[in-house]
């Protein structure tokens, strides 16, 4: 039995050695939430227009490390009228001040606000 024990116990150490080692030098992802609520009288077209301008951002802007989005599955009311959840990676709190500036960026800003009734933006760093 105290063999048993001692090998379990090496064992998990061996995992948190592992874990430790293979994880402790990362830096977490640094994330930004963008959901939009659309204008009651936004278009289709309009809509897609948002999505494909917010998709062309990572590559022309260097600093974006990934990208994704989706459109809610709750009821609208779930959601507050919140309809679009885009979410961008960066590597450091850095890639988003550059970003933020970004011609590109604001181009984007431009382009959705006529058709945007609301905006709510998080950024959080990944655990």
């Amino acid at each position: 039995m105290k063999t048993i024990t001692l090998i379990l116990a090496l064992s998990f150490a061996s995992l948190i050695s592992a874990f430790a080692h293979d994880h402790g030098d990362k830096k977490a992802p640094f994330r930004h939430v963008v959901c939009f609520k659309f204008k009651a009288d936004a278009t289709p077209e309009q809509i897609k227009t948002v999505e494909k301008a917010f998709a062309a951002l990572p590559s022309k802007i260097d600093t974006i490390k990934g990208y994704e989005w989706g459109t809610s599955l709750g009821g609208v009311e779930r959601a507050k009228g919140f309809t679009h959840c885009f979410v961008v990676t960066f590597d450091n709190q850095a890639g988003l001040d550059a970003y933020s500036p970004h011609d590109a960026h604001q181009a984007f800003i431009k382009l959705f606000k006529p058709f945007v009734e609301d905006v709510f933006v998080f950024d959080y760093i990944a655990q």
